[in-house]
C-alpha cells in the first residue's frame, strides 16, 4: 500500500503542481465524518503541507515491524530488530537454484517469493532450480574481454526450472517443504496463508495450463490436506490472485475466476463449499481493495459502468447488492483505511487530469480534497480523442484513441503514426486524463502527425471470449482488426494514407513486423521494438499458455513466425533492442536480420549495449528521440 502512496505523490508531482500550490491545503482538509484519516495520506505528499520533514524513502516500503525478511544473493535472511545482526536462512542459493525470489517468470500474477506469516512466526518462500533449464547466453560488454553472463531461459516446448515451496519457522530455525511430490511440469501460485497460521492456500497449474486447482497445505508438516477447488478451461486457465479471507468470518474467503466467461468473485468455504458468485454481469472485476467490517463488504473495482473506466463499488457480501462509491465517472484508483470504513479515491476523467476524492464507506458519501488545474494550460496542446469501431468480426467493439496536432486542420492530410501492442494483459484505451495518452503522442502530434491506438481483440479486461480468440495463433486476428482501424483511418479526409506509419514495443514490436509484412503495401514506415520474431524463441510458460508448443501446434507457429515473412517487407523498417534483453532475447531480432539478409530486404537494426527489454534512464530520452527521427527521416 505504501508503494501506492509514493505513486499518489509522484502522480501529483508529474501534474506540474509546486509545493506552494500543495501548501495552500490543510491537513485538516482530511477531517471526513467527526475523524480525522490524515494519516492516509503518504508522508511524501505531507511533507509538503505546513514544512512537514522529508523521511527516507526506505521506511516506505517496509512491513511494520519485525522480523524484517529479505533476499541477498538469492539466498534469504531476516532480522529481528534496528541493527540486528542478520540470520541467514538459507546458504546453497546461486543463479541457477534461487530463494525467495519470484517463480515462472512472474507470470501467474506473481510478484514476489516471500510470505510472511499473519502471526510473523514464519515465512513462506518459494525456491526454484534452474539447473536443468537451457541457459541463453548473455555477454556482458563492458568489461575489458567481454564476459559470458548467461540467462536460464525456459523456451516453449522445452525443459522447465521446478518450483518448490518452505516454510521457515523462527523460534526454531527449521524449515518444512511442502509435500508436491514430483515438481515436473507444475506451477504453483498465488500463495497465502491462513488467518490462524496454520495453514497455506496456493493454486496449481498443470503445464498444458488447462487445469487449475486450489489446495491446502498444513503450515506445520507440509502435508496437503485437501483440495478446496478445480477448473478446467480448454484453451487455458490463468489464476492471478490469492484468496481473500473475509476478517469478520475465518472460515469464508472470496476467490476471483473467469469460467462464468468474465473475471468474478465466488465466496467459499474453508471445506470447498461454493456459496455463490458474488459479482455477476459482462464486465470485469478488475481489483479487491480491501473489506469494511463494518457494513459486511468488499471493496472492489470494475468497469462495469463502461469497459474504458474503472470503477469502485461496495458489495455486501450477504445480499451480493453492489453499491457505487465514486462519481461513476473516468478511471479510479481507491486506497482504503485499515479499517475499511474510509478511502481515498484517486481518479482522473479524459478532461480532469487528477482528483483526489475521500469516501466515507460506510455512509455511501464522498468529499472533493484535491482538484489539480491542468497543467498544460497555456500550451499548444494537441486534441484527445476517443470513439470505437466493429472488429474484423463484424459485431465486437473495438475503443481507439487519436491525437490531432496542436493546429489540427481537417481540410490539410497528415502523416499518421499507428501505436499498437496488441497482446494480452494490456490495453492502451482508457477513460483517463487524455484517454491515457502517452507523452510521446503528444511530442509527435506537436511535430504534426496523428496517432491512433486501437485495442484489438485479445488485450485485456473484455472478458474470456475476447481475449481468447487469439489462442494458438497469435497475432492473425489483432491484425485483422488492427486493418479494421486502417480502414476507418483511409475514410478519414486528413489522413494522408500514403504517408502510414506503425510503431509498438515487445508484444507490439512483434505487431509492427507482423503488419509490416503481412501488408507490405499499407505502411510505409515501421519502427519495431524488442520484438518477438518466433514464439519457439519465447518463454515457456507465456508462450505454451498462448500458442501450446511448437510440437503440439506447429502451424500455428509457422503461420505467425515472422522469419518466412523477411521477404516481404517493402518499407523502411527499423528494429531496435536492448542487447541483454532478458525477456525476447536478442536471438529474435538477429535470426530475423539473417532471414532479410538471404532475402534482400533492408531493415536498419539499432542495439543498445547493456540494456533489457526495456530501455531506462538517458536511454530511454535516446531511444524515442530515436523513434521520432525515424519517422522524421522517412514518414514526414
Amino acid at each position: 500500500m505504501k508503494k501506492i502512496f509514493i505513486s499518489i505523490a509522484m502522480s501529483l508531482f508529474t501534474l506540474g503542481l509546486s509545493a506552494q500550490e500543495l501548501k495552500q491545503f490543510t491537513l485538516e482538509d482530511l477531517n471526513f465524518g467527526g475523524k480525522n484519516y490524515r494519516q492516509m495520506i503518504p508522508k511524501t505528499l505531507r511533507l509538503w503541507w505546513k514544512g512537514h520533514e522529508l523521511v527516507n524513502s526506505d521506511t516506505l516500503v517496509k512491513p511494520k515491524g519485525y522480523p524484517q525478511v529479505f533476499v541477498r544473493d538469492h539466498n534469504i535472511f531476516y532480522q529481528t530488530s534496528v541493527g540486528s545482526e542478520p540470520v541467514q536462512i538459507t546458504t546453497d542459493g546461486n543463479r541457477q537454484l534461487t530463494y525467495g525470489e519470484s517463480v515462472h517468470r512472474n507470470e501467474f500474477g506473481i510478484e514476489g517469493g516471500l510470505f510472511l506469516s499473519p502471526d510473523k512466526q514464519a515465512v513462506a518462500f518459494y525456491r526454484m532450480d534452474q539447473r536443468m533449464v537451457t541457459d541463453y547466453p548473455q555477454v556482458n560488454t563492458f568489461n575489458r574481454v567481454a564476459t559470458y553472463e548467461p540467462d536460464s531461459y525456459p523456451m516453449a516446448g522445452m525443459k522447465s526450472h521446478k518450483v518448490t515451496v518452505g516454510i521457515y519457522t523462527f523460534s526454531t530455525g527449521k524449515t518444512v517443504w511442502l509435500d508436491f511430490g514430483d515438481v515436473t511440469d507444475r506451477y504453483f501460485t498465488n500463495i497465502c496463508w491462513s488467518p490462524d497460521s496454520k495453514e497455506i492456500y496456493l493454486f496449481e497449474v498443470n503445464r498444458d495450463q488447462t487445469d487449475t486447482s486450489l489446495d491446502v497445505y498444513d503450515s506445520a508438516t507440509g502435508k496437503k490436506l485437501r483440495t478446496l477447488y478445480t477448473e478446467h478451461d480448454d484453451k487455458y486457465t490463468e489464476p492471478q490472485n490469492p484468496v481473500m479471507f473475509l476478517p469478520w468470518d475465518s472460515k469464508k474467503f472470496l476467490m476471483f475466476s473467469q469460467k462464468s466467461g468474465y473475471m468474478h468473485l465466488y465466496l467459499m468455504t474453508t471445506e470447498g463449499k461454493m456459496l455463490k458468485q458474488l459479482t455477476d454481469g459482462n464486465f470485469v472485476v478488475q481489483e479487491v481493495l480491501g473489506f469494511c467490517e463494518k457494513t459486511k463488504s468488499v471493496i472492489i473495482a470494475t468497469n462495469e459502468i463502461h469497459p474504458l473506466q474503472r470503477n469502485l463499488y461496495s458489495v455486501d457480501i450477504k445480499k451480493g447488492t453492489r453499491t457505487l462509491l465514486d462519481n461513476g465517472r473516468g478511471y479510479h484508483y481507491g486506497i482504503l483505511s485499515d479499517d475499511g470504513e474510509k478511502m481515498i479515491d484517486s481518479y482522473s476523467t479524459p478532461e480532469e487530469p487528477r482528483v483526489y476524492d475521500i469516501i466515507d464507506v460506510v455512509k455511501k458519501k464522498r468529499k472533493e480534497f484535491f482538484r489539480s488545474e491542468d497543467p498544460w494550460k497555456g500550451f499548444a496542446v494537441p486534441t484527445f480523442k476517443s470513439g470505437s469501431i466493429k472488429s474484423a468480426d463484424g459485431v465486437t467493439d473495438l475503443y481507439y484513441r487519436m491525437v490531432l496536432p496542436p493546429d489540427f486542420d481537417e481540410k490539410k492530410k497528415y502523416p499518421t503514426v499507428v501505436y499498437v501492442y496488441g497482446g494480452p494483459h494490456a490495453r492502451n484505451v482508457q477513460a483517463q486524463w487524455h484517454w491515457a495518452s502517452r507523452s510521446w503522442e503528444t511530442y509527435m502530434a506537436q511535430k504534426g502527425y496523428i496517432l491512433f491506438i486501437l485495442d484489438n481483440r485479445g488485450s485485456s479486461e473484455r472478458g474470456k471470449e475476447f481475449e481468447q480468440v487469439t489462442f494458438r495463433h497469435l497475432g492473425v486476428e489483432e491484425m485483422k482488426d488492427q486493418m479494421c482501424g486502417v480502414d476507418f483511418l483511409k475514410s478519414l479526409p486528413y489522413v494522408d494514407a500514403d504517408r502510414m506509419g506503425v510503431h509498438g514495443w515487445s508484444y507490439g514490436g512483434f505487431m509492427t513486423i507482423s503488419l509490416m509484412a503481412n501488408y507490405p503495401d499499407v505502411f510505409k514506415v515501421g519502427v519495431a521494438g524488442g520484438p518477438v520474431i518466433d514464439w519457439k524463441w519465447y518463454e515457456v510458460m507465456y508462450g505454451e499458455r498462448y500458442m501450446d508448443t511448437p510440437e503440439q501446434n506447429p502451424e500455428g507457429y509457422q503461420e505467425t513466425s515472422l522469419i518466412n515473412k523477411a521477404g516481404n517487407i517493402k518499407g523502411r523498417l527499423q528494429v531496435i533492442i536492448g542487447m541483454n534483453d532478458p525477456t525476447c532475447v536478442p536471438q529474435h531480432t538477429l535470426q530475423f536480420l539473417d532471414a532479410c539478409v538471404k532475402a534482400g530486404t533492408q531493415p536498419d537494426c539499432f542495439f543498445y549495449p547493456g540494456e533489457g527489454h526495456n530501455m531506462v534512464g538517458h536511454a530511454s530520452v535516446h531511444l524515442h528521440e530515436r523513434i521520432t527521427r525515424y519517422f522524421d527521416d522517412f514518414l514526414k
